[in-house]
């Protein structure tokens, strides 16, 4: 079983912050999203791992490199343009040769690891008359015209899907994750671009459908976030922050209060604050007079001086300073937030990486 992982895409939905940056690379809980997809291929037995970049190819080569220090081995494939998820297999048709494989949306996060998945994909193969060449998963949403939609025959088998339905035949929406075995590169030389120009994956699982060869799914179990905009990012750092446990590695003063399940990264400083959990503290950085609220990640280097946050990212060596209290905000690198005079207001923010803000009364 190989691993194929899709950083290809462009982020327009995390713009300003992604006209900078790789979405894959925006960190949930102090780490990049794209990480957690490569660990948990890892904890599946997945260790030979080809990630389709684009256009933000040499952030994510930098910020992965040769995979082993997952404990996998990592091989790039460039998309010269998003042209679709059918289409990546296509590029990838090498790298994957005959062999069974996972393929992961670069940008999405299941509270479930994979392995479960994994392991009942591989028993459906020893089937001999019906042999599974497809497994989806699925989980129910409350607007399922806004997703694509598995129908299902009577014997649980996916008979049909539906992208963005006006009138869906079910609930249930497709997660960015999908297991194939080799046959799927036939379906997808099948088939033709969509009125949008992309070589569509629902296309390619319809030709299997259609071609009677056997399609399954699993229903996801626990939570699963699309992290391409901005509170559902929000939301899933909070979702992650909700897992961790307390580790207090850095410096905490004796006027300053961490409460809860905080954790402080080496070389951090907490001065005459209060800190309360779930949240993360990175790297070096200084906390000073401030109130840093639950579900909130600061990033390594960062400076908090006078200041009041909560339920935020905020990226590597931002600083923050005289504000009154700011909420559900999204800050990228080297942020500059200051208050040029007195006042109180909450702020909700999304700013891209080298910003400077001035918050006025």
């Amino acid at each position: 079983m190989k691993g194929l992982i899709l950083s290809g895409g462009e982020g327009t939905r995390l713009r300003p912050l992604t006209h900078t940056r790789a979405k894959q690379l925006v960190p949930i809980a102090n780490k990049p999203v794209l990480f957690y997809g490569i660990e948990d291929m890892a904890a599946a037995g997945i260790v030979d791992i080809a990630i389709v970049v684009g256009d933000t190819h040499q952030e994510i080569r930098e910020a992965v490199g040769d995979g082993s220090s997952f404990g996998v081995k990592v091989t790039y494939i460039q998309q010269a343009a998003p042209l679709g998820l059918a289409h990546c297999v296509l590029i990838a048709r090498d790298f994957l040769g005959d062999d069974c494989f996972v393929m992961y949306l670069g940008d999405n996060m299941l509270e479930q690891g994979l392995a479960q998945f994994v392991a009942g994909f591989e028993q459906s193969q020893d089937d001999v008359v019906a042999p599974c060449r497809a497994q989806i998963l699925l989980t129910p949403v409350e607007n399922p015209s806004a997703f694509g939609v598995a129908d299902l025959g009577s014997d649980g088998s996916v008979v049909g899907l539906t992208e963005k339905p006006a009138d869906p035949q079910s609930n249930l929406a497709l997660v960015g994750v999908y297991l194939f075995d080799p046959l799927i590169h036939e379906a997808v030389g099948a088939i033709q671009p969509s009125e949008r120009g992309e070589l569509e994956i629902t296309d390619a699982i319809g030709w299997l459908i259609q071609n009677h060869h056997r399609v399954t799914h699993c229903l996801l179990e626990g939570w699963w976030i699309d992290t391409g905009k901005k509170d559902p990012l929000l939301e899933c750092n909070r979702l992650v922050l909700d897992t961790m446990s307390r580790q207090v590695n850095g410096a905490v003063d004796q006027t300053s209060k961490v409460e809860g399940r905080v954790r402080v990264a080496d070389g951090a400083k907490i001065i005459n604050s209060t800190v309360r959990g779930p949240a993360v503290i990175g790297t070096d950085a200084c906390i000073q007079n401030s109130f840093i609220g639950p579900y909130t990640s600061i990033g390594d280097d960062c400076l908090i001086s006078d200041a009041e946050l909560d339920h935020s990212v905020v990226l590597q060596g931002c600083r923050i300073e005289g504000t009154s209290r700011i909420t559900d905000s999204l800050i990228g690198q080297h942020v500059q937030v200051v208050r040029t005079s007195q006042g109180r207001q909450t702020s909700r923010l999304m700013l891209g990486d080298h910003s400077q803000v001035e918050l006025g009364q």
